[in-house]
């Protein structure tokens, strides 16, 4: 029987896309069992290109029909994406900023909420170069290197003060403080530092990302746990709910539920990637 073998790297962009884009995941996972990867909502837009076999994606446990990419782009979510693979999986994941969804793709992160697309949709021709590049390169440096330059351009596109590219200020200021303090913030609080109401804050940051600050700030707590209950020596849950900022594991417990469609336990016994990359 052929042995797990998990081989992943990360990579920062270029200075230029930080802005916009967060980083670069590469991955190769092999002769793991086949499964359901779940895929947990987070702060990022993810974007997959896939180096093998098109991606089979479906909600998880929600009995949605598989669809097939060969390059997906998603927005903000508040559930898991199922990921069903036969043991193996070889893509790249570039994560962006909701900042970044405007300028990268020409869009509002709003547009893209609990949607997938096909990466071409937001792209164009752009997407096909990128794919090419991606699967004809030979090392993870000369991806990571054609992923700055194919989003360096899509970011040029737009840079000529194209209103429909710029995000309001305040909205992207609440944003970082939101994700600076992994969601563990009042959002009323923002808002008066921003010198805006709650309810106003509200409107323009759902607008905008897709999601309410309140419910961002929850994703963002999930998200903590989530890195690390996946982590190769997890703590065990009731310190991962106090170190994430939840009141009790109660409390823990149900937003899981929520977010992944599964208790943790469940959730622990049926995803066979864990500590993978």
């Amino acid at each position: 029987m052929e042995d797990h073998t998990a081989a992943g790297i990360g990579a920062r962009p270029a200075p230029a896309l930080r802005e916009y884009v967060d980083s670069y995941v590469g991955f190769d996972l092999r002769g793991f069992p086949r499964g359901v990867h779940c895929g947990p909502p987070g702060r990022a837009l993810t974007a997959v290109i896939s180096l093998s076999d098109p991606l089979e994606v479906a909600g998880v446990d929600d009995r949605s029909p598989v669809t097939r990419f060969g390059s997906v782009a998603g927005g903000l979510m508040r559930r898991s994406v199922g990921i069903h693979h036969d043991g193996r999986q070889q893509g790249i994941r570039v994560l962006l900023t909701p900042l970044g969804a405007r300028a990268v793709y020409g869009v509002p992160a709003a547009e893209l909420a609990h949607r997938l697309v096909p990466l071409d949709e937001l792209l164009g021709a752009l997407a096909a170069e990128l794919v090419d590049r991606l699967r004809s390169a030979t090392t993870w440096a000369a991806r990571f290197t054609a992923l700055d330059e194919l989003l360096l351009r899509a970011v040029g596109r737009g840079a000529c003060g194209d209103p429909v590219r710029r995000v309001r200020p305040e909205v992207a200021e609440a944003w970082r403080r939101l994700v600076a303090a992994r969601g563990c913030v009042q959002v009323g609080a923002v808002a008066a530092e921003l010198g805006w109401s709650r309810r106003y804050l509200t409107e323009r940051f759902r607008g905008e990302v897709g999601l309410s600050p309140k419910t961002f700030a929850r994703v963002l707590r999930f998200e903590h746990a989530h890195e690390l209950a996946a982590a190769r020596d997890p703590l065990p849950w009731g310190d991962v709910a106090t170190v994430s900022g939840y009141a009790d594991q109660a409390h823990l417990v149900r937003d899981w539920r929520e977010f992944t469609g599964r208790s943790p336990t469940a959730w622990r016994r049926s995803e066979v990637l864990l500590g993978a990359g």
